[in-house]
């Protein structure tokens, strides 16, 4: 269990998922976790459900916590960084960890001067706990403070490093994958009803077969070529279905998708 207590600023989807694990595994108690939202209906909600306190003052959320997650819209940077100026936090080098997407941390800390940052990026299925989020920190956090940042996010899935020059590829990969995954499991499905499978039958089959092959592959740690041999008989139905997505073009169309993310990122944080 942490010592000291856990702010929210943005109580979420992101933010509840965080808070809801970190609660579920033990990490925090809900009576160390205070969260600020704006809504009165979020405010409630996360009350009831989580047992966590909450307010709309982002400024008590910085004096009652050592642990600062910042999960607000990166528009609201500004706004929330007046909010807190010249309000004394906890402790005298608050742990802020950012999951604003495109702010870099040379903004965050002077944002938040004082303060030992990290900047993550989670994906959305943190919400499920399957998550994969890339932290990102420089010189204003120490080794103890990124181990417990990796704790934290630990809680919705696995934890990679990365220098932050990398964040915006890790934004086009993972960030902006769920979107991918989703528009080819939604193509499979189409394709099952269109050889005469039900909707719904169809959709079971293509979300099973992409998760079970994703299990596959994380628990073997084999390569995914070789999974691919491995299901591809001579003259087989796998081959025939392989060679038409090598000639529309789906290896390509995969990698210009991440290129084009990257690049877009790029241009959100400029």
């Amino acid at each position: 269990m942490a010592n000291g207590n856990l702010g929210v600023i943005g109580g979420g989807v992101m933010g509840e998922a965080i808070l809801s694990r970190l609660i579920e595994q033990g990490i925090f108690q809900a009576l160390q976790i205070i969260v600020s939202d704006p809504q009165l209906a979020r405010r409630e909600f996360l009350e009831q459900t989580y047992g966590v306190r909450t307010t709309t003052d982002n400024a008590l959320v910085v004096v009652e916590a050592a642990t600062i997650l910042l999960a607000i819209k990166p528009q609201m940077l500004d706004i929330v960084a007046q909010d807190l100026r010249g309000r004394a936090p906890q402790n005298a080098a608050p742990l802020g960890l950012s999951i604003l997407a495109g702010i870099p941390l040379a903004r965050l800390e002077a944002a938040f001067p004082g303060w030992a940052m990290v900047r993550a990026m989670p994906n959305t299925p943190a919400t499920v706990g399957a998550g994969v989020t890339a932290l990102a920190t420089g010189a204003s956090a120490n080794d103890d403070q990124l181990a417990w940042a990796r704790t934290i996010f630990a809680s919705v899935g696995d934890v990679v490093e990365v220098p932050e020059s990398s964040m915006d590829a890790v934004t086009a990969l993972s960030g902006s994958g769920p979107g991918y995954v989703a528009l080819m499991v939604e193509a499979l499905a189409d394709g099952g009803v269109a050889v005469g499978l039900p909707r719904a039958t169809a959709l079971q089959l293509a979300i099973q077969t992409l998760k079970g092959t994703a299990e596959m592959l994380q628990q073997s740690q084999i390569h995914p070529g070789v999974l691919k041999d491995r299901v591809t008989s001579p003259g087989g139905t796998t081959i025939a279905g392989i060679a038409q997505l090598e000639a529309a073009g789906l290896r390509s169309a995969l990698m210009e998708a991440v290129r084009a993310a990257h690049r877009r990122s790029v241009e959100l944080g400029q």
